[in-house]
């Protein structure tokens, strides 16, 4: 989904190409490959003819370039060989609506996030952020054929195959049964998060004790996690807010793939498989798995500095710590510790996690990230190691979606940035 452009205001300055090239000291064609990279937005002028720019835009652009070094060289096209890098060497910007994280904290839509997973369920949360309205008792449904066809693909897998590839090969056979996934209209997009989520956590296989396949997502998905049949309402309420805290953190590795796959035009489908493509790494979706076997650790042995002691003895970083978008607390750890603090079981867990942060806390003063608060709610409630990794992938799938939706509504195929070529000149002698 696209919001609706805000009506130009008599204070907001618009650039012709010419001006915008001058000001940044390129030539009008690289004006447009900066708009094909997101760097820029541009806007077509009365009467259809030319493109404007956004003055603001075009003047930080400029500042960054000449801050990088970047600008000003006025070759072809915007990071060729002979531009020095130009920003092709920098970080990909793009436009988005969507989540903004500032001062420790973030929002959805302009609303503090923690906020809304307080008060709301991950379906309510995921529908303010692919609509930006608030429905009161979402829930969602996923069609008989379609859990059908992903169970039977889920089955077919070994024993031992991790979260990401149960999830990514339901995606995949999710689509094959539905008809209308190519169809990208926003109606049509909406209606396959709807059912594209609880099919996802329906193919899942149970730990122990009987599916469960209506109600709240959160109820569904603890019993595909947890060999505890009869949850607490607290257990509960913390794996929803869990969930609502996940559903969406910005450019995350995951979502730029979403993002790429749906600026080619991908259907949904597609999109949510690249994401899930790129969770697996242990610096993403997978780094609960690490701090989940970390805590089991620390609570085995009963005491934090051997563990740690041996984490940095082999070279590792000590997982749950720190994040480098929050200088101080992430504000989605405390968020879910403060639901974890409700559950009198979780207590070993909590102190264990206090204990780790404050034995590192005598050399790197780093605070606890979410993937700790997810370790304490997947070790105190008799989840294995993996699971924090599902509880990621199904929530961020919303979040995903919401990127996809807004990527559709852009020019196609503006992701795709210059290579900086480093390899010898051509030409070169045909190998022998």
């Amino acid at each position: 989904m696209r919001d609706q452009e805000p009506a130009p205001k008599d204070a907001e300055r618009r650039l012709s190409t010419k001006e915008a090239a001058e000001l940044l000291g390129v030539k009008p064609e690289t004006v447009y490959a900066y708009v094909s990279r997101g760097q820029l937005s541009s806007r077509r002028a009365s009467g259809g003819r030319g493109s404007t720019f956004d003055a603001g835009e075009v003047e930080a652009l400029a500042r960054r370039n000449r801050r990088d070094g970047s600008g000003g060289s006025g070759s072809g096209s915007a990071g060729s060989g002979s531009s020095g890098g130009g920003n092709s060497g920098g970080e990909l910007s793009v436009r988005t609506r969507l989540t903004l994280i500032e001062s420790d904290r973030y929002f959805f839509r302009g609303v503090d996030a923690v906020d809304l997973a307080t008060r709301h369920t991950y379906e309510e949360v995921a529908e303010w952020l692919w609509t930006g309205r608030m429905l009161p008792g979402s829930t969602f449904t996923a069609p008989a054929g379609f859990v059908s066809v992903a169970r039977r693909a889920v089955e077919a897998l070994p024993e031992h195959a991790a979260p990401a590839d149960l999830l990514r090969v339901a995606t995949v056979a999710a689509a094959t049964a539905d008809p209308l996934r190519f169809d990208l209209s926003e109606d049509a997009v909406l209606g396959t998060a709807r059912t594209l989520i609880p099919t996802l956590v329906s193919a899942l296989p149970p730990r122990g004790h009987d599916r469960r396949d209506e109600g709240p997502m959160a109820h569904r998905l603890w019993t595909r996690l947890s060999m505890r049949k009869d949850p607490d309402e607290a257990s509960l309420r913390a794996l929803d807010a869990a969930l609502a805290l996940l559903v969406d953190h910005d450019l995350a590795a995951s979502t730029l793939a979403v993002r790429v796959a749906a600026s080619a035009r991908a259907h949904p489908y597609a999109a949510v498989s690249a994401g899930l493509g790129v969770i697996e790494g242990p610096l993403h979706g997978a780094a609960s798995g690490l701090a989940h076997r970390l805590l089991q650790d620390v609570l085995e042995q009963g005491d934090a500095a051997p563990v740690i002691a041996d984490e940095l003895r082999a070279g590792r970083r000590v997982p749950g710590l720190g994040h480098r978008l929050y200088p101080g607390e992430d504000p989605r750890a405390r968020a879910l510790f403060a639901h974890l603090e409700r559950i009198p079981r979780a207590e070993p867990a909590l102190l264990a996690a206090r204990d780790i942060v404050e034995t590192t806390a005598r050399h790197v003063p780093l605070h606890a990230n979410v993937d700790l608060a997810l370790a304490v709610l997947t070790v105190s409630s008799g989840m294995a190691p993996t699971a924090g990794e599902t509880i990621f992938a199904v929530a961020r799938t919303a979040g995903w979606i919401a990127h996809a939706l807004e990527e559709y509504g852009e020019r196609p195929l503006r992701m795709r940035p210059s290579g900086l070529y480093a390899g010898p000149r051509p030409p070169q002698p045909l190998p022998e």
